[in-house]
């Protein structure tokens, strides 16, 4: 079992989302590279999974994070949190409303919400969750067709927010740098990604560049 940490938003500057695929020892691996490049939240988005398989992931995932005073949330499997077996969980539009979720999980775990607009920015907020993935900022792959925010929209957003801001969506390398270039005041806390780094050769590389790519604004 597990203690959650109080969240640290520098935690946030890389959340790697995995990508449903079912394969633990891959995601062990993947994330082991990661974890080692300088990831340090994991959401674990696995839904084909019963909760016994999901627990045995997170005995298995755990220590990667703790090695690095990482953070392991699941999606929206509030009874696994609740067994205190992950630091906390991400939940959405289709999970149980945020406030029941906070009961549900108690007041030390970690919890996030997926937000797509100032409403559930403000309702993730009212209800105590710690920060909030906004998505989709880029037009993603993964949900094709679907209208994407656009860096100056989600900027706004993430400046009115009350909880810390990750964003989500359609982020490679080179989101990543326009990210590094956004004013401080709109800036997130850091960037979610899922096939930029699930889906790389090189996880851990992928990582490195995502990382730097941050860290470098036009002209620094």
């Amino acid at each position: 079992m597990v203690a959650a940490p109080r969240l640290d938003p520098s935690l946030l500057r890389l959340v790697v989302i995995t990508d449903g695929r079912g394969d633990l020892a891959r995601l062990e691996a993947v994330l082991g590279a990661a974890t080692a490049a300088g990831a340090r939240c994991v959401q674990l988005r696995e839904p084909q999974w019963s909760a016994r398989q999901l627990m045995h992931a997170c005995e298995r995932l755990l220590p990667l994070l703790e090695a690095v005073r990482g953070l392991l949330l699941v999606n929206d499997r509030l009874d696994v949190v609740a067994a205190r077996m992950a630091h906390g969980a991400q939940i959405g539009h289709r999970s149980l409303p945020p406030d029941v979720a906070r009961e549900v999980v108690g007041p030390r775990s970690v919890l996030g919400f997926s937000a797509h607009d100032r409403d559930e920015l403000e309702a993730a907020a009212a209800a105590g969750c710690d920060f909030a993935l906004l998505s989709p900022v880029w037009a993603t792959t993964s949900k094709p067709g679907l209208p994407h925010l656009g860096s100056a929209r989600a900027a706004q957003l993430t400046a009115a927010a009350r909880l810390p801001v990750a964003w989500l969506g359609g982020i490679g390398a080179a989101q990543a740098a326009a990210v590094a270039n956004v004013p401080p005041a709109g800036r997130p806390a850091g960037i979610a990604v899922r096939s930029a780094v699930l889906a790389a050769a090189d996880p851990g590389a992928a990582v490195h560049e995502l990382l730097a790519a941050l860290a470098t604004p036009a002209g620094g």
